[in-house]
């Protein structure tokens, strides 16, 4: 019998409005070395509605994979499969609650944001929108998402990075602009100067705006 992924027992936790009574969800991914509890503490400055349910996973050891995010593939497997898996499995809860896509937030910060991203990609649909703060799509230099099917049909997506960000190469933040375009996305890409990793007032409150206007 084959070991199970990695985080396939990842916990989830929730705050806000429990899910069965949730008219929206906000789901949120946390950056390596952190915990779900941060991604909590994030709704609460972005001013989740009551209305709103919130999701947090917790990846195993606090990361979703052992390397970059933008090495090959291989050095990131099982546990990147096993992070996108995860990622599915929440939004999931949300669809089966009844939430649709649509009234469904997606995001995260670093690694966690990568793999909001990078999940939105490989599952494109009209989400309420997508949260990027310091990340980008998954992958090594030369990375193609032509094959995606471009399907996410008006999301509005925010990407929000510094110019000299330590682990977030601007080029792959320019990259997922593009391509998050391409599939229909509604791209707010901004970049703050400096050499930086962290997550903006400014962002925070254009995600606020964006949580705002879901319908």
């Amino acid at each position: 019998m084959s070991e199970p992924l990695p985080h396939t027992h990842a916990p989830l936790l929730a705050a806000g409005m429990p899910l069965a009574a949730a008219t929206h969800a906000l789901v949120l991914f946390h950056g390596r070395g952190a915990d779900a509890e941060g991604m909590l503490a994030l709704a609460e400055a972005l001013d989740v509605p009551g209305a709103w349910a919130v999701l947090a996973p917790q990846a195993d050891a606090h990361s979703w994979w052992p390397s970059s995010g933008f090495a090959p593939f291989f050095e990131n497997e099982p546990w990147m499969d096993g992070a996108l898996a995860c990622a599915q499995r929440t939004v999931a809860e949300a669809l089966a609650a009844g939430i649709p896509a649509e009234r469904i937030v997606v995001g995260g910060f670093s690694q966690g944001a990568c793999l909001a991203l990078d999940y939105a990609v490989r599952h494109p649909q009209r989400f309420g929108a997508l949260l990027g703060f310091a990340g980008g799509l998954l992958g090594p230099p030369g990375t193609r998402w032509d094959d995606l099917p471009a399907a996410l049909d008006g999301t509005p997506a925010l990407l929000a990075v510094h110019d000299n960000d330590p682990w977030i190469p601007l080029v792959r933040v320019e990259e997922t602009a593009r391509v998050l375009t391409e599939k229909g996305a509604v791209v707010d890409a901004r970049l703050y100067r400096g050499t930086h990793h962290t997550i903006m007032p400014e962002s925070v409150e254009a995600a606020q705006a964006l949580i705002a206007n879901v319908g």
